[in-house]
């Protein structure tokens, strides 16, 4: 279908060097995109770069940090100079800190705001003048199944993902009169290699804990994949979802509708 098409349409997709952001990016430039990404060092953007071009993409790589507005207005001044206005942004950069809360310093915490939260605010907010001018936008925020539920040790990824939310939410309240659309993605748990130690198998070949405990919690009864996401965020940036704003689109095999077995 053509409202699905991404052809001549500039996609920033932020931290995708590798995971979840190059799978988003990569389904975009399938979908006649043309890709541009940033990551923190020169050598993830070296890497980056060479991991698209083997997919037979012609990606443009930045290096600059998402909590730096300075530099996020520098870049975004040079990706309109040099590929063209930014029609879509997809807020992916974050970190996650797994640590108690009673444990986690001021400082790791207020790290991770700022990079998961405050991140996307200073990226978006460089974004929206031009997406006025030009009468159109997608912004698609990384939000997490974390914006909606809380776990062991990671009180700052859920405080960042759940303010996340809200401020797609807002986004979408302030910009829509400007046929600027803001939505979330909300993934459950991905396999990609930073999950990869969750879901070897153990000496006696039984499943790790974790990989049994999210096995039982989803009802699709498996991990998603970087390739679950590609479709959800290809309709999200495209004009087929034109009326859908300030929603979280949760592809999580059904973990969030579902309470769990009943203990044997």
């Amino acid at each position: 279908m053509a409202n699905f098409s991404l052809e001549g349409k500039v996609a920033l997709v932020t931290g995708a060097s590798y995971g979840i952001g190059f799978a988003i990016a990569t389904a975009y430039a399938k979908a006649g995109a043309t890709v541009v990404f940033n990551d923190i060092k020169q050598e993830l953007v070296d890497k980056g770069i060479a991991a698209y071009a083997a997919e037979g993409i012609k990606a443009h790589g930045y290096v600059c940090d998402v909590t730096d507005e300075d530099g996020v207005n520098a870049m975004v001044a040079q990706i309109e100079k040099e590929v063209g206005v930014i029609d879509i942004l997809v807020n992916n950069a974050g970190i996650i800190k797994r640590i108690p809360m009673i444990e986690m310093s001021a400082k790791d915490f207020r790290q991770v705001i700022d990079i998961d939260l405050n991140g996307p605010f200073i990226v978006s907010k460089a974004v929206i003048p031009s997406m006025i001018k030009k009468g159109h936008g997608k912004i698609i925020n990384i939000c997490s199944m974390m914006s909606e539920l809380g776990r062991e040790t990671v009180s700052a990824y859920a405080a960042a993902k759940g303010g996340l939310k809200m401020l797609t939410r807002n986004i979408a309240s302030e910009y829509g009169e400007f046929n600027i659309q803001c939505n979330g993605i909300g993934p459950g748990y991905i396999a990609t290699p930073q999950t990869a130690p969750l879901r070897e198998k153990q000496a006696d070949g039984s499943r790790h804990p974790f990989d049994s405990f999210i096995i039982a919690k989803t009802p699709a009864a498996r991990w998603g994949t970087p390739e679950d996401l590609e479709g959800p965020a290809v309709f999200l940036a495209s004009d087929a979802s034109d009326f859908v704003n300030g929603h979280v689109l949760y592809v999580d095999g059904g973990i969030l509708a579902y309470i769990g077995k009943q203990p044997q």
